[in-house]
């Protein structure tokens, strides 16, 4: 077990065609020994779309999670303070998120999570999933990736024919990533294939 008896916060933003993945991610987690505690973003939890209803979105994060949901900032705030998890994954991240994580903007239960949780000096690991990932994204990406304590899974072009600025994560590299950001190391290559 990579990840024995670790405490994750599993942030989830709205990167709707990607939560196809996100009980997968868990699954994962939690075969490696870790306790999962879901974050989600405002839209996460409360927006249907052609990808999930919200309703049932959340229920399938508490009954796989099997931990309370953080749905709002107050619920978020002390997961710094009170020390609730030993690292922050967000999976999938949008380039909006990523924007106002570069930014400083803290105005989501999962930016507030993890303003909380990088002044314990802790690693956040992020997995982009963003249309315009080389387009208007790109600079924050390289100010986040510049920034301590905060590590990317590595992500590859979605379709580099139809969406050229599209990027994805690669989430076969999630626990590894997690693993090594423990350890203050980013995976390499972060681009993947």
């Amino acid at each position: 077990m990579k990840l024995k008896n670790l405490k994750v916060g599993l942030g989830i933003t709205g990167s709707f065609c990607n939560f196809k993945e996100v009980k997968g991610v868990i699954e994962e987690l939690k075969k490696e020994g870790a306790n999962v505690l879901p974050i989600i973003s405002n839209v996460s939890g409360t927006l249907d779309t052609r990808f999930y209803k919200a309703k049932d979105f959340v229920t399938m994060l508490e009954k796989t999670c099997k931990n309370p949901l953080i749905d709002t900032i107050v619920k978020a705030e002390p997961v710094g303070p009170k020390n609730m998890v030993d690292i922050i994954t967000i999976c999938p991240c949008t380039g909006n998120t990523l924007a106002k994580l570069a930014n400083g903007i803290t105005d989501t239960p999962v930016l507030m999570a993890v303003k909380g949780h990088i002044r314990n000096n802790k690693p956040v690991v992020i997995g982009i999933s963003t249309n315009d990932g080389l387009g208007g994204s790109l600079q924050n990406i390289a100010t986040v990736m510049n920034t301590k304590n905060m590590y990317f899974i590595p992500f590859r072009q979605d379709d580099y024919i139809a969406k050229p600025k599209s990027l994805v994560l690669d989430y076969s590299y999630v626990i590894d990533t997690i693993k090594l950001a423990l350890d203050g190391k980013q995976i390499q290559p972060v681009l993947s294939k």
